[in-house]
């Protein structure tokens, strides 16, 4: 039996990777911190440890006990707007913490480092955007997630790490975290639907992006370590069909009965157009779900009318405040 540690597996993909991983037979370790996950969405039969990926002394140990075969590593701070304010935090979380796992996997020669990244590397490249670009970063979420690639390819190639590179976008369906305001933009209007407030949306809406239904996620993150294909491979992965913010918002807002009522604020400094080729994917683990928006968006919202509206946590250490979107100030 396989042995595989899942960080941020009480998170969104992290728990459905879990869920998979648990499926194909292997003996699953999760590490989260639980600071945008929830111990409920955990499945059964995993051993859970809660404790951040940044204490190396603590991952040593884990590594020490369990022997890891394989790594998943989706622990993230992930809102990507947000990493500009929040620079120290975002570099320590994602890039050392990350870097604290790649040393353990080579002084322990884990079989496969599987890497959760994020089209967030390309920035404002050409439409599609395809794994042969070269990633130019808008931000700093962006640049964490690059450097994470460029060392995982070093590791390959200084000590035989084998590693396999995601690079989804705009994910969501049961699980998310509905209460979190600075990112999942699906989340964010359900909660407020469920609470009877009017949708915001940055600027005027027309910016795009390909939504998508965690399935077309999770299931070839958790199949790619018996996938010898993939090995030292990057792909992008998720829905091929951008909609506009807006459009999303009529999706949203028809499925909980309602007519879209928004609020538009004040536009942020963000990629205004982004979707990725996924032809790389399908040749190496075959055609995605086929869950189109309406359909993940109807699953989505059963689940969300399941556990009901959150309140959403104020990130507590904003380290800039200067150019801070509207509704993202510090109380």
């Amino acid at each position: 039996m396989s042995t595989s540690l899942i960080t941020g597996g009480a998170g969104f993909i992290g728990s459905h990777v879990v869920k998979h991983c648990l499926a194909m037979g292997h003996q699953v370790v999760v590490l989260d911190d639980l600071s945008g996950g929830f111990e409920d969405h955990i499945p059964e039969g995993t051993t859970f440890v809660q404790g951040s990926v940044t204490d190396h002394a603590l991952v040593t140990e884990l590594f020490d006990r369990y022997r890891f075969d394989y790594v998943y590593h989706l622990a993230a701070y992930a809102a990507e707007g947000l990493s500009h304010f929040i620079r120290r935090f975002n570099y320590t979380t994602n890039l050392i913490g990350s870097v604290n796992l790649i040393n353990a996997a080579v002084k322990h020669k884990v079989k496969c480092f599987v890497f959760t990244s994020s089209i967030a590397v390309y920035g404002k490249g050409q439409l599609p955007m395809t794994e042969e670009m070269t990633p130019e970063p808008e931000d700093p979420y962006g640049v964490s997630k690059y450097a994470v690639e460029l060392d995982l390819r070093a590791a390959h190639e200084m000590f035989g790490l084998n590693y396999v590179v995601f690079r989804p976008h705009n994910v969501y369906g049961e699980n998310q975290n509905i209460g979190d305001k600075y990112r999942n933009v699906i989340g964010i209007f359900m909660n407020q639907l469920m609470q009877g407030k009017s949708l915001t949306v940055f600027g005027d809406g027309e910016q795009s992006r390909a939504f998508s239904y965690i399935d077309d996620v999770a299931i070839p993150i958790a199949r790619s370590v018996d996938t010898p294909a993939a090995y030292n491979q990057v792909f992008n992965v998720g829905a091929d069909e951008p909609y506009t913010v807006n459009a999303l918002a009529t999706v949203v807002s028809e499925e909980f009965g309602v007519h879209p009522d928004i609020t538009h604020l004040s536009a942020r400094n963000e990629v205004m157009h982004a979707y990725s080729d996924h032809s790389k994917s399908r040749r190496v683990f075959g055609e995605p779900s086929g869950i189109g928006l309406k359909e993940g968006i109807a699953r989505m919202a059963a689940w969300a009318r399941k556990v009901g509206a959150r309140q959403s946590q104020e990130f507590g250490n904003i380290e800039i405040t200067e150019k801070l979107p509207d509704g993202w100030g510090v109380k």
